[in-house]
């Protein structure tokens, strides 16, 4: 397997993924697809499944026959972390071997160096889970920005999120023994926004907000939510690519 790219807003997007996984879990684990490359996994606690699909022609070169490997993900982001920008990346892997091999590749800018480096892979089992597709109660896309300055204030006053949707306004709500805090979102204010019938429920506002944390993967966030189902967040790509993370609501 081999795989390069050498895009800025790419290589901060893949930077970014690797961001966010990395706070849900310490190994995660990569299968090339003929066409894709797909990652899968779930938090130890089971509150937050992610799911991440970037299709072959997302990179500048894709080369592969189905192999998988699993990578401490701390490692895998701090080496993408030190990428500059005139570095193109290169992953690839060889068949069989106990370790990847990332490099920083650089053809112009003579400040700076080639940088190579190889992290052991990790023996783990891996199971696949099957998502199905739902419909869901209230959809609605909001400006990245936006949203994870929203549920930064919101921790400060609690660690779970309150949601009431209707067909006017989503209010977002949290609160403890220091205060309260709500934001009410006017659906004027919303670039998509559908809904059923109205729906109260309530996450894990640190789960919620680390999953929104960057802005880097899309200008907007696209939520799904449910009284029966865990809430879908969606980060689209562009050319086939996503970032699907589903968060499970809180028991009342």
């Amino acid at each position: 397997m081999k795989l390069s790219f050498s895009d800025k807003n790419k290589k901060d997007i893949f930077s970014s993924i690797f961001l966010l996984i990395k706070s849900c879990t310490s190994v995660v684990h990569i299968t090339f697809r003929t066409e894709e490359l797909y990652i899968q996994g779930m938090d130890k606690s089971h509150i937050c499944l992610f799911e991440i699909k970037l299709h072959s022609s997302w990179f500048d070169l894709y080369e592969s026959a189905g192999e998988e490997i699993s990578v401490n993900a701390q490692i895998f982001s701090n080496i993408l972390s030190m990428n500059k920008e005139h570095h193109s990346i290169h992953i690839s892997y060889e068949t069989d071997s106990d370790q990847c091999n990332i490099d920083f590749i650089t053809e112009e800018n003579k400040g700076d160096f080639n940088t190579s480096f190889t992290i052991p892979l990790v023996d783990i089992e891996h199971i696949l889970l099957d998502i199905p597709s739902v419909e869901y109660d209230a959809e609605f896309s909001i400006y990245a920005k936006k949203m994870s300055d929203m549920l930064s204030q919101l921790l400060i006053f609690g660690e779970i999120i309150h949601i009431d949707c209707n067909e006017e306004t989503i209010v977002l709500c949290s609160k403890d023994i220091s205060g309260e805090m709500q934001v009410t979102i006017p659906m004027n204010d919303l670039s998509e926004y559908a809904i059923g019938d109205s729906i109260h429920t309530s996450y894990s506002l640190t789960y919620l907000s680390k999953m929104c944390m960057t802005t880097k993967l899309s200008s907007e966030i696209q939520f799904a939510i449910s009284a029966e189902f865990p809430m879908k967040i969606k980060y689209d790509l562009g050319s086939g690519s996503q970032v699907l993370f589903f968060i499970a609501p809180k028991i009342e």
